[in-house]
């Protein structure tokens, strides 16, 4: 894969690029193979809880299900394959760390529309350096089917942190309520749209047949901590150090909130 010059500079001045067909079809059917899976044990909790709704998850109608490479070790296969230690090199430097991933499905016929916001929005404070969120594409993407829309900085001119505000009854954090539409990733699978986690983004109701189905995995230039600074927010396990593989090496000493 080559990211070109073109493709790094539009993600400095407007914080997202998209790279079509990158993801190689063992990779790809991994990511596939495991989504059912994760999608199964949200239903089965959402039955234990005899609710319908479990913060943004909305049964059958759209899950995100979190750090399911803690579950299923084989997905480390793909996150901390070369491909995504270059997307990384591309856009974040020569440091890189594993912060979250997670499944974001929306289901056939009614998968529900998600709000404009910032991945950072729902870290929930300020300063903490942006991350890197590479949306990857499991299926063949439509605005048909709710593919993801990424607002270029340009277009609303912001490029900072914004307070979100909760949405009630899809508990979405909402941060941008404006006119403007953003890009749509019309992509076909094993395609990754990258943006900033400070690029407003948002995604449509799927009105096919089928599921649509993503799986997100992001990454920081440094540790990522919650707002006191007390332990970290997700995950941070290296990625890259100095330009090179740290693969295997140890996370920081920080308190961990899976600990």
């Amino acid at each position: 894969m080559n990211i070109t010059d073109a493709q790094k500079q539009q993600f400095q001045e407007e914080g997202y690029f998209i790279l079509e067909n990158v993801i190689p079809e063992p990779l790809l059917e991994l990511l596939r193979g495991e989504c059912g899976t994760f999608i199964d044990q949200m239903d089965a909790e959402m039955d234990r809880q005899d609710t319908d709704v479990l913060g943004i998850n909305h049964r059958n109608k759209r899950y995100f299900v979190s750090n399911c490479f803690r579950k299923q070790p084989t997905l480390r296969e793909f996150l901390f394959s070369d491909l995504m230690a270059e997307v990384c090199r591309a856009t974040l430097g020569d440091t890189a760390y594993l912060f979250w991933e997670q499944y974001v499905v929306k289901g056939a016929e009614a998968g529900m529309k998600f709000s404009w916001h910032q991945d950072s929005g729902y870290v929930g404070y300020p300063d903490h350096k942006p991350y890197l969120t590479c949306w990857c594409a499991l299926d063949d993407m439509s605005e048909e089917n709710g593919t993801v829309y990424v607002m270029p900085f340009s277009h609303i001119g912001i490029r900072s942190w914004v307070k979100h505000v909760r949405e009630e009854g899809s508990n979405d954090m909402v941060g941008y309520f404006g006119p403007e539409k953003g890009v749509p990733a019309i992509v076909p699978a094993g395609s990754i749209v990258a943006f900033t986690s400070i690029n407003f983004h948002c995604s449509g109701t799927n009105y096919s047949n089928n599921l649509r189905r993503a799986y997100l995995a992001q990454y920081s230039a440094e540790p990522l901590l919650s707002h006191d600074g007390s332990r970290l927010w997700g995950n941070a396990e290296p990625l890259l150090r100095d330009g090179k593989s740290a693969v295997g090496d140890p996370p920081p000493d920080i308190a961990s909130r899976f600990n």
